[in-house]
């Protein structure tokens, strides 16, 4: 299963990692803290990256610039958290080349 990057997952992101355990689901979501609550695998954009992305363009507004002169942004930095310990529990095998690109894998 994979989950969209809402505030209304991330909120219930806990529940979600529940309902994918009892049904046997591998779940993947944009959030670091879901494979932190036992969620299979997080990967998505690193939100304290986007936060200081966010803080220099808010800078640049305060120093004068207009909204609408400023370019659209992206996130430059992603997150890939892999949770081996349900990975067992669902008998699902994570190959090792995502181990080894991955941020951090939880033992």
């Amino acid at each position: 299963m994979v989950t969209l990057s809402s505030p209304v997952f991330n909120t219930y992101r806990r529940l979600l990692v529940d309902l994918a355990a009892k049904h046997r689901l591998p779940t993947i979501m944009p959030f670091p803290l879901f494979a932190d609550d036992g969620g299979l695998i997080a990967y998505g954009p690193d939100l304290v990256e986007l936060y200081r992305q966010g803080g220099l363009m808010v800078g640049k507004v305060l120093k004068g610039a207009k909204p609408r002169d400023l370019p659209i942004e992206r996130p430059n930095r992603f997150v890939l958290v892999v949770n081996m310990q349900t990975a067992k529990t669902l008998g699902v095998a994570i190959p090792q080349s995502v181990l080894i690109r991955a941020d951090r894998v939880i033992e």
